[in-house]
């Protein structure tokens, strides 16, 4: 049996960035150890787990030749991007300065990962 349980993004510190996603989505914490931590939604199902890297690299979004590349984000889907992209920026996310879609917005966390919150269309 193989069953995907989380989504691990490295940061300069796991407790910050869980408790960021953590109120961003409402979930809980499940896991704060030294160097990891993991939050999760009510009943279960996968979630997000966070490790402290002291050689972390902020990515950069959109990048250019040399920059640190993204190699994941998450897509978050929302019933009003106004007001999901204040409750993020609230918390410390910042919007992105290249914005593609019209009915997504570009985000980065506190550790520069970028995430959309999007409205399905």
């Amino acid at each position: 049996m193989l069953k995907l349980v989380a989504t691990v993004l490295d940061a300069p510190d796991a407790q910050a960035l869980a408790r960021f996603y953590r109120d961003l989505l409402g979930w809980t914490i499940t896991v704060d150890s030294p160097g990891w931590a993991e939050v999760g939604p009510a009943g279960g199902g996968a979630g997000l787990s966070f490790q402290t890297d002291p050689g972390y690299r902020r990515p950069t979004w959109p990048a250019s030749d040399g920059d640190q590349r993204m190699m994941v984000h998450l897509d978050i889907e929302v019933d009003d991007l106004d007001t999901a992209a204040a409750h993020a920026a609230s918390l410390g996310a910042t919007p992105a300065d290249h914005q593609p879609q019209d009915h997504v917005r570009v985000h980065l966390d506190p550790a520069g990962h970028p995430f959309c919150l999007f409205i399905r269309t």
